[in-house]
């Protein structure tokens, strides 16, 4: 469909398909070596992917980061991303990552409900403030976090940053896609679901984070974040849809003392 080369991001990657093993062994990797103070497949529903995993760091949490993963609503769970929280591990914040369902089985708008689900039993287990960050549709997942209709107030009030990385913010172009024969989105649930449409937020401070490298769609889908929302805005250089997360594994990164500051 018209918009379908526009959002395609594997096929302007060099060596795009040797990512996502990478990430499953990186993440693994991490996991094994973390041992017990990795709480793994903890529920916060009653699905089978309706699952968190925390990590935890040494001594008592300064609190709470939840990272949710991208793959278009459509890819992907938890398990490819665990080494995406040493960065705020090191600086001492329990990081939290769940599993959601996927479309076609579900639809988006119940997606977005999952992730509140998510972060709300994750919240019951860690004291202090809370960051949140996601990439690509979990950087739209994280900014709807900020809806009062969807985050509970007494979780809601302890988001202090969110770091959306790459979003999708407004989710009308993706109408114009191949993809939505499993999103199933009319106008009005496009609408309905995207960011940059969200009129109420709780107060917290959010960074759009973007790869200088990005399809000309996710740069365009960063700014219009920013610019509705009056949020910071960050391009990292060079990088592209699929490295852009890379620095959440470094603790001396940019965006891990952005998320953690």
């Amino acid at each position: 469909m018209e918009l379908d080369d526009a959002y395609a991001n594997g096929a302007y990657i060099e060596g795009a398909a040797d990512y996502p093993p990478r990430w499953a062994a990186s993440a693994e990797d991490f996991r094994n070596s973390l041992q017990d103070r990795a709480r793994l497949n903890l529920s916060y529903g009653e699905g089978d992917r309706h699952k968190f995993d925390l990590f935890l760091p040494e001594g008592t949490p300064v609190g709470l980061f939840v990272f949710v993963h991208g793959g278009y609503w459509m890819a992907f769970d938890k398990s490819s991303w665990s080494h995406l929280a040493v960065g705020a591990l090191s600086k001492g914040w329990a990081v939290a990552m769940p599993s959601y369902d996927l479309c076609p089985e579900v639809r988006i708008s119940e997606i977005t409900q999952q992730i509140s689900q998510a972060v709300t039993a994750a919240a019951k287990e860690i004291d202090g403030p809370i960051v949140l960050a996601g990439h690509s549709a979990g950087g739209h997942l994280v900014a709807r976090m900020l809806d009062p209709e969807v985050l509970p107030e007494t979780v809601g009030a302890r988001i202090r940053n969110v770091v959306p990385i790459s979003p999708l913010s407004d989710l009308r172009p993706l109408l114009r896609t191949s993809m939505n024969e499993k999103f199933k989105m009319d106008a009005h649930a496009a609408t309905a679901e995207s960011p940059v449409e969200m009129q109420n937020r709780y107060d917290a401070k959010v960074t759009v984070w973007v790869g200088g490298a990005e399809r000309p769609a996710f740069l365009d889908q960063a700014i219009w974040l920013v610019e509705a929302w009056d949020a910071d805005h960050v391009i990292a250089f060079e990088k592209h849809h699929f490295n852009v997360i890379e620095p959440l594994a470094d603790p001396e990164s940019d965006l891990v003392a952005v998320i953690t500051a």
